[in-house]
């Protein structure tokens, strides 16, 4: 059989001032490093092409098992493809196969070579050639494993991977699924690396398994504007059959590229033997990371040899910081004091379809759509997130709490405590280098641990990361809150039960979940928790609700009328996502399950500062209309904007109405801004009859010093003509890495490409060229409902870079319908060479969706449009009719 290595070089890519969001592609890290061209160390993607069953089998282990009725799958995959309603538990939880057939190079002969699995859900065993090389624990961190001697050369190898997301109490979370608050999923929903590289080598800190050691740690100390202490550890191994004799040169750079420090120290390793060495750096005038400049250097590390050849080597992305929590002080970054409230959300892991199996550039996009909305801190509920999204932190500016997995969940059996306290310790080990690291939140979220839980596990973090603005966050209310520095509470100006009335002035205090109002525990219902699709006036009640609402309740408002001591919160939740103990999904989101965005997000958006902060995420002024102008849109119309004058206009010389900014106000940055008595469809009824529909809008400006900075302008969706197509994935290229996976978007639009929102079409996507659709018909992927005007499918690319078209109709065929549209991509080449079987790879169906199109699987467009206007000019003469013999008021 034949292996297709696709070799490509990793494009090493410097920061440079000046970058536009437009020109900008995110990078992604590989088992915790950068890949760094001729260093000896080569990153392959073991994603494509894995032989998959779901179920129990015997015997699959065997290198020699048949497994070819099996489907082929490419990670991350998540066991199944799921409908956008899929809470109730209503996901597989059992028992799964994967098996990867492939043949090495013979190049990666006499090389170190290391598997790397991200994470796999639940507990798994990794066999290789049928012989079982590792056991783990625990669906969240990573498993590495040395496959040296595993490996055959010149014939086929197979790993076999046996995974099982079903309950069990002895690892975290624990907790059953049918009572968690969040979806487990199940699978290798992550990514998989082959590392190569030579016997004289950086080690990995998840391998080496060593308190505060292995690998590279990167900590800081004495940060200021005039300058920054910089420790730097490495540990190197040497597995060759002689002592090493050579050097450890760290080259530093600066976000504009030039270089900042040069630093060299000798090694001598006996063979077999590791070596730790610690340097410490003084940096002048550091360029500072914080959420408003995240600024991010280039730390290359080489292990040269005497000769000064490169023996092993990568880079990694450092971000100089400090933080500092200060009691009743508040919080304090790179030396000064934070002077406003950090507000952010909590964010679950899962996407809509495809659950946790969630590809790099979604990750990003996650990101990329948070810090747009103003948000600067990211709680990982509850569990070490992708390392993708830790990179797209650290890169956008996105502060991070990273959680210990679990909720509300304890087994007094002591190998359940010892596999916590392991989870700890990994997911430090795991992020420790992230400048992205605001706190590390150890304890189990909202569980009645042990007395000696909490104390143990703040000194577990401790000894992992024994430096600096090293920090831990606790609930107030929770055993063994007493000795941690940060504790989770609600401002005492809300009527939250945990409100704290006493502050501690050592302690600072800030609100780990704000925004959920349900009624009970058992309903859930809530002003807060609202469907995208329901509409206008429950958007408007979300959020109003989440900005300041007429009752006492921690809010956006709340949190900045509170003393710097409680120093902000994260909103719960950023994403609607699935459940397990309820029946609904988690409706609460500021944008749905596909990050299809609420007005709520748009009320965000309005709390950012109106000037220019960062070249990579949505700054500046802004201004939104929170109205439809539909026959049930309400009279008021609601307005977001954080400029300091609004002006509001309706219909073409019509009525105009001013808000200005409060000189002296207090609470949240941006009101949400209410022009009452606006709208009235009559107006309208009356203006089209006279056919002066373009002259029905609404439109605002936003103002600044008495310039208009920002516009916005809402038209009555009319007649529904065509389908408009589009892909939201913030700029970012299409990776043709078999795993990549894009949202792409459908429209219901009138002739001028107002939305119809007050739409019940199903849209049917077909896909040509490298790249599939994923999900079908059985789970309302495809054909997909049109919800609030739009209707979301998921493409994911092949393993040849290329061009992809999408085609978008309405289910249903008829003259009179909207007509179809295309999309034309691109996909780009893979960053890495990828190891697969291509007769494997080639079983992938390029489209899962097999059903037909109505009888109809092509689209003729040009017939479309020519039909289209035959059938216009008939239209002419209904209407005409109508007119005649029709209403007349």
């Amino acid at each position: 059989m034949k292996i297709k290595i696709k070799l490509l070089l990793l494009m090493f890519f410097c920061f440079t001032v000046g970058i536009t969001k437009a020109d900008h592609q995110p990078q992604f890290s590989t088992a915790g490093f950068y890949e760094l061209p001729n260093s000896g160390r080569t990153v392959y993607s073991m994603n494509p092409a894995w032989r998959f069953y779901k179920g129990s089998i015997t015997g699959a282990e065997a290198i020699n098992f048949d497994d070819s009725k099996w489907k082929v799958v490419s990670l991350p995959h998540g066991l199944e493809y799921l409908p956008t309603e899929a809470s109730g538990s209503i996901n597989y939880q059992g028992e799964a196969w994967y098996r990867k057939h492939f043949i090495p190079n013979n190049n990666l002969k006499g090389q170190k070579l290391f598997l790397h699995f991200e994470a796999i859900m639940g507990k798994s065993k990794i066999y290789v050639n049928g012989k079982l090389l590792a056991e783990h624990f625990g669906g969240y961190l990573p498993i590495v494993i040395d496959v040296t001697e595993a490996i055959q050369w010149n014939k086929e190898n197979v790993i076999a991977v046996w995974a099982d997301n079903s309950n069990d109490p002895t690892y975290p979370p624990g907790k059953p699924q049918e009572m968690l608050d969040f979806c487990y999923f199940g699978g290798i929903y992550r990514d998989c690396w082959l590392i190569a590289h030579r016997n004289v080598y950086i080690t990995d800190p998840n391998y080496e398994q060593e308190k505060a050691g292995g690998g590279l740690f990167v900590a800081y100390d004495k940060v200021s504007e005039a300058s920054a202490n910089i420790m730097l550890q490495t540990q190197v191994r040497n597995d060759s059959r002689q002592k090493f004799q050579g050097f450890i040169e760290y080259e530093l750079q600066r976000p504009d590229g030039q270089r900042a420090a040069l630093i060299k120290t000798k090694l001598q390793i006996l063979s077999g033997k590791a070596l730790t060495t610690k340097n410490e750096v003084t940096l002048k005038k550091p360029w500072l990371w914080s959420p408003e400049q995240p600024n991010l250097y280039n730390l290359i590390v080489r292990i040269r040899n005497n000769k000064g050849q490169v023996v092993d080597g990568y880079r990694r992305r450092i971000g100089i910081r400090s933080i500092e929590f200060k009691g009743k002080d508040g919080f304090w970054l790179n030396g000064k004091p934070y002077n406003a409230p950090l507000i952010g959300a909590n964010r679950h892991q899962d996407y809509a379809i495809i659950g946790n199996a969630v590809s790099n550039g979604l990750h990003w996009r996650d990101a990329k759509k948070l810090r747009d909305a103003g948000l600067k801190v990211i709680r990982n509920a509850h569990c070490p997130q992708d390392p993708a999204f830790m990179d797209a932190c650290d890169e956008l500016g996105l502060f991070v709490i990273v959680n210990t997995p679990g909720w509300q969940f304890w087994n007094d059996n002591p190998i359940f405590a010892e596999r916590v306290y392991n989870d700890i310790r990994q997911l430090v080990r795991r992020d420790r280098n992230h400048p992205c690291v605001w706190l590390w939140e150890p304890i189990l979220n909202e569980t009645w641990y042990p007395a000696d839980f909490a104390k143990k596990t703040l000194n577990i973090v401790s000894e992992e990361y024994p430096y600096a603005y090293c920090y831990s966050g606790c609930d107030s209310e929770a055993r063994g809150h007493e000795i941690y520095p940060v504790q989770f509470c609600h401002p005492s100006n809300t009527d939250k039960e945990e409100a704290k009335t006493n502050l501690d002035p050592k302690v600072t205090y800030f609100t780990r979940e704000w925004g959920d109002n349900v009624d009970d525990w058992n309903s859930h219902n809530s002003p807060s928790r609202v469907a995208r699709n329901w509409g206008e006036h429950a958007m408007l009640v979300q959020a109003q609700h989440y900005a300041a609402p007429n009752y006492p309740y921690t809010s956006y408002d709340a949190l900045y009328r509170t003393s710097k001591q409680h120093i902000g919160g994260c909103l719960w939740h950023s994403f609607d996502h699935q459940r397990g103990y309820h029946p609904d999904p988690f409706y609460g989101g500021l944008m749905d399950a596909f990050r299809q965005p609420k007005y709520s997000y748009y009320m965000f958006k309005a709390q950012r500062s109106a000037a220019v902060e960062d070249r990579l995420f949505e700054t500046g002024p802004m201004v939104y209309i929170a109205h439809e102008m539909t026959p049930f849109s309400p009279k008021d119309v609601t307005v977001y904007s954080n400029c300091d004058e609004v002006r509001l206009t309706y219909n073409k010389g019509g009525k105009t109405w001013t808000y200005v900014r409060p000189n002296d106000k207090k609470g949240m940055p941006s009101p949400i801004i209410t022009f009452k008595d606006v709208y009235d469809f009559m107006i309208d009824k009356n203006m089209s009859r006279k056919n002066q529909q373009s002259d029905v809008f609404l439109r605002t400006e936003g103002l600044m010093n008495g310039k208009v900075v920002a516009t916005h302008e809402v038209y009555p969706a009319r007649r529904p003509e065509k389908l408009l197509l589009w892909l939201d994935h913030e700029n970012q290229d299409i990776k043709a890495n078999g795993s990549d996976v894009a949202t792409v978007i459908a429209a219901v639009a009138d002739k001028n490409g107002n939305i119809k929102r007050l739409n019940n079409y199903n849209i049917y996507f077909q896909i040509e060229g490298e790249g599939r659709i994923i999900g079908d018909e059985s789970i309302g992927a495809n054909p997909a409902s049109v919800k609030w005007g739009t209707a979301p499918v998921l493409i994911q690319s092949t393993t040849k870079s290329g061009k992809i078209r999408i085609i978008a109709s309405i289910w249903w065929k008829g003259s009179q319908m909207p007509t179809s549209a295309v999309l034309d991509l691109e996909s780009k080449p893979a960053e890495h060479p990828m190891i697969y079987m291509e007769s494997e790879a080639a079983l992938i169906p390029n489209q899962t969706n097999e059903h037909s199109n109505n009888g109809k699987n092509t689209i003729d467009l040009e017939a479309e449009l020519r039909t289209k206007k035959e059938n216009d000019k008939k239209l002419k003469e209904v209407e005409r009719q109508q007119t005649d013999f029709g209403e007349r008021n």
